[in-house]
């Protein structure tokens, strides 16, 4: 029977305690949940498995939740269990949950000859380390948060949000589960926020489906050097077994054969002391400023054994590792030794930041011990001085901190939501390192958009993080020369297109730029309106992306009128754009308006709408939901489409 609150609320009814569960019931609901459930394995499980251990654990407490034999199996002691409403599951579906869940908490506790100190027989994976996608800087901030709590917290964390069990029945299955403190369990819990999208949302994200899985082969090397060895100790075997029947001389002298030998350029990047690191003043002797005159700065910078585990898991990551890149940006080990630009802890982290000439690596490990380390790419071959100000050393789950260039004399943080308003001002460490500011990448609503301000000798350019290892910097002005976001008219302009900018989040965006590029009187005496043109560059060239944006009269953001991908509109090589909107004025009535940059000649309107004008600017009046084709012409006569 069910119990229908509301269309969102549907509780399952299920058995009361101590009633029978058919193993037919048990095995339908495996075979329906099947990656559910080894969700909430992979959830529960320790971290410090590594996420590959994890995958194969948690496929393992499913496929062995199945109770034995085919007779009916009674319901463990839990009163009031339910499926969720998230499940949906039914009585078959619970008692599977029960059993997953026990499985995964009886591995913290587990003696040295305990059930779980084995590893599971199935399923095994051989050569290949299986592991989810992953996923964006709230998934790992929320990964991180849990790794934090004890495997009972993870358990009420889980059952909470990703099964939407209440409270009191968080509470039963904990106890049915062995828990001694389930209270406890979700005082820890409480203590996780969501980071930007709700928790359900991150839970049911890829970062934590343990059946959707990315497959890299294990430690190549490594495991030809075992080869190896045991090889070569088996050949030292049989030798040693003839010398022993031969004089003691043996059969001649000289020294042992030479082992196998290693690429010299792989054991040039993984040596630590071979990383190179720039003066203290050389960025201010150098004819270019760009990351290579970057000193390398923080307390750590002498720690070989981090710098090691740094260069390791750039040259070959393992399970422990999580990768992350942005796009179009290759995760190889170094070509030769990296330059060192950062070594020190940060919370309850330690970082390590490297360059290697066309990217910058972030790897960053947990200060106690436990967890999996995190390591990050980005691009940033021919950087100059105003993309070379700043990168993001750590990040949080709704903060940032950021390294900033040796160059750089202050920093500090703008809302560009309030273009009149002062700029906050940022305390900087010796080492560089801001404190730690907002970041707007998982806000859900556009209240404010903090940007990083840092102002060197003789500019102040404006910073702002979108999801990735470097930020990207805001320029203003025409895209043959863009300026600097400064004075009343620049930062009122970006103070309307900033929500925009989360249509660029994580695609390696290196600088944007907006570009006022006509003004136009509106119909019936309602003001003027300015269209602009915002496009983003990427690192890697291709990939870029450009906005039309039509700002009304008014404080309220711009509406879009045009998007486009991989288009030259509105960019250096074509610094010339058009696009229309179907706006209504103040009195009711329909317009198509049409704005073009000052290179066009007539605009012309096909469609519901018909009508050319003049220049760049028209304005033909129309129906509601009219729809029209612009097309424009140029001084000599050439046409350009609307964008879009």
């Amino acid at each position: 029977m069910l119990n229908v609150s509301s269309p969102d609320a549907v509780t399952q009814a299920t058995p009361e305690a101590g009633s029978l569960i058919d193993t037919e019931q048990a095995e339908a609901a495996l075979v329906e949940h099947y990656p559910r459930l080894v969700r909430l394995g992979y959830l529960v499980l320790p971290p410090s498995l590594g996420r590959s251990r994890r995958v194969l654990r948690a496929h393992a407490l499913v496929q062995r939740a199945l109770p034995r034999g085919r007779g009916p199996t009674r319901m463990p002691d839990v009163p009031g269990q339910r499926g969720g409403r998230g499940a949906g599951g039914g009585p078959g579906y619970a008692f599977l949950r029960g059993r997953v869940l026990r499985a995964a908490l009886a591995r913290r506790s587990a003696g040295l000859f305990g059930r779980a100190a084995f590893a599971p027989l199935l399923p095994r994976v051989w050569g290949l380390s299986l592991f989810p996608r992953s996923g964006g800087a709230a998934e790992l901030a929320l990964d991180q948060e849990l790794s934090a709590l004890s495997a009972p917290g993870r358990a009420a964390y889980v059952l909470r949000t990703l099964e939407q069990l209440p409270d009191a029945d968080v509470r039963r299955a904990l106890v049915a589960a062995g828990v001694a403190d389930p209270r406890g369990a979700l005082v820890e819990a409480d203590a996780v926020a969501p980071c930007g999208r709700t928790a359900a949302e991150l839970l049911g994200s890829p970062e934590f489906d343990a059946c959707s899985l990315q497959a890299r082969p294990t430690d190549l090397l490594r495991r030809r050097r075992h080869w190896t060895a045991a090889l070569v100790s088996l050949v030292a075997a049989a030798v040693c077994g003839t010398l022993l029947g031969l004089p003691a001389d043996g059969w001649g002298g000289g020294d042992a054969p030479a082992g196998y030998a290693d690429n010299p350029a792989v054991e040039a990047a993984l040596d630590p002391a071979r990383l190179t690191r720039a003066g203290t003043g050389d960025w201010e002797r150098s004819a270019r400023r760009d990351f290579t005159v970057w000193p390398a700065r923080g307390e750590l910078t002498g720690d070989k054994n981090l710098l090691g585990r740094a260069l390791t898991a750039w040259a070959r990551p393992g399970d422990a590792v999580r990768v992350s890149h942005t796009p179009g940006t290759a995760t190889g080990p170094p070509p030769g030794p990296a330059q060192l630009l950062y070594a020190g802890k940060l919370g309850r982290s330690r970082v390590v930041i490297l360059h290697d000439g066309l990217r910058i690596a972030r790897y960053a490990e947990p200060r106690d011990g436990g967890g999996d380390a995190a390591l990050d790419f980005a691009r940033v071959d021919h950087a100059e001085e105003g993309s070379a100000s700043a990168v993001i050393v750590g990040r949080g789950s709704d903060k940032v901190r950021y390294l900033t260039a040796p160059w750089v004399r202050t920093a500090a943080v703008r809302d560009l939501l309030e273009p009149a308003g002062d700029a906050r001002t940022l305390q900087v460490s010796e080492q560089g390192v801001t404190e730690a500011l907002a970041s707007p990448v998982q806000q859900r609503d556009c209240k404010s958009w903090t940007a990083l301000e840092v102002r060197e000798a003789g500019a102040t350019r404006l910073l702002t993080d979108l999801g990735e290892l470097t930020p990207a910097r805001l320029t203003s002005g025409r895209p043959e020369d863009p300026g600097e976001v400064s004075g009343t008219a620049a930062r009122q302009q970006w103070s309307r297109a900033a929500c925009h900018l989360t249509a660029v989040r994580s695609h390696g965006v290196r600088s944007v730029n907006s570009w006022a590029y006509a003004t136009q009187r509106l119909p019936e005496a309602n003001g003027s309106a300015t269209w602009v043109c915002t496009r983003a560059e990427t690192w890697r060239g291709t990939g870029s992306r450009t906005l039309a944006q039509f700002q009304a009269p008014g404080d309220g953001a711009a509406a879009i009128a045009a998007k486009a991908q991989d288009s030259p509109a509105c960019g250096p090589r074509q610094p010339r754009v058009l696009a229309g909107v179907l706006w209504k004025s103040r009195a009711g009535s329909w317009y198509v308006l049409a704005g073009g940059s000052r290179q066009l000649a007539t605009v012309t309107a096909r469609g519901d709408a018909r009508g050319s004008a003049r220049g760049g600017l028209l304005a033909v009046r129309t129906e509601k939901g009219a729809t029209a084709s612009l097309r424009g012409t140029l001084e000599d006569g050439s046409a350009i489409a609307a964008l879009g």
